[in-house]
């Protein structure tokens, strides 16, 4: 498994090496030591979630104030635009966005640390996508970003077909800025 740092501090995309075969292919998603030489602590992972989604369905923008929570972020079947912006107020890439396409043949699976706003669009006609989750939800910790804020001019490559009603009435970038500069 290779890891790469990404333009946004601390956020690493972590790529498998399938083996392939008559058979369709076999690949590791997560190993021990590569997240440990990442400086990873694979035992912090508590909670496995995975989400369905239609073709132009947007996720997010969302993130945790509070104790917050890092995750393990894939593709396991299909593919999706995955967006994390850094929302830590003390960082040199402080309110930059990063997009990835992770899908079910390139296997990339992303480290978010604490203190990043994540979401991703389904490209494909379904996506399911797999969260490794180093915290216990705490509703009271969550915030969200309208996916279409103009400060984090976010390009969403299809034509959104469908988002929640929790996202279409999320707050802005500014409006979150302020909280978290308050903190």
């Amino acid at each position: 498994m290779r890891v790469e740092t990404t333009g946004l501090d601390g956020l690493l995309r972590l790529t498998p090496t399938p083996h392939v075969d008559e058979r369709g292919f076999f690949t590791r998603t997560f190993d021990d030591a590569t997240a440990r030489e990442a400086g990873i602590d694979p035992a912090a992972f508590v909670q496995d979630s995975q989400s369905r989604s239609h073709q132009g369905v947007v996720r997010g923008m969302h993130g945790r104030v509070g104790g917050g929570e890092a995750k393990l972020v894939r593709a396991a079947h299909g593919a999706v635009l995955d967006v994390v912006v850094d929302a830590r107020p003390m960082s040199r890439t402080y309110g930059r966005a990063e997009s990835f396409v992770l899908d079910d043949e390139d296997f990339v699976v992303l480290y978010i640390p604490r203190g990043f706003l994540h979401g991703h669009q389904t490209l494909t006609p379904t996506a399911d996508v797999c969260y490794r989750i180093d915290a216990t939800h705490d509703p009271t910790e969550d915030v969200a970003v309208h996916h279409l804020d103009a400060d984090l001019g976010i390009v969403w490559p299809v034509e959104i077909t469908t988002v929640s009603a929790r996202d279409r009435a999320a707050g802005s970038w500014a409006e979150l800025a302020a909280r978290l500069s308050a903190s």
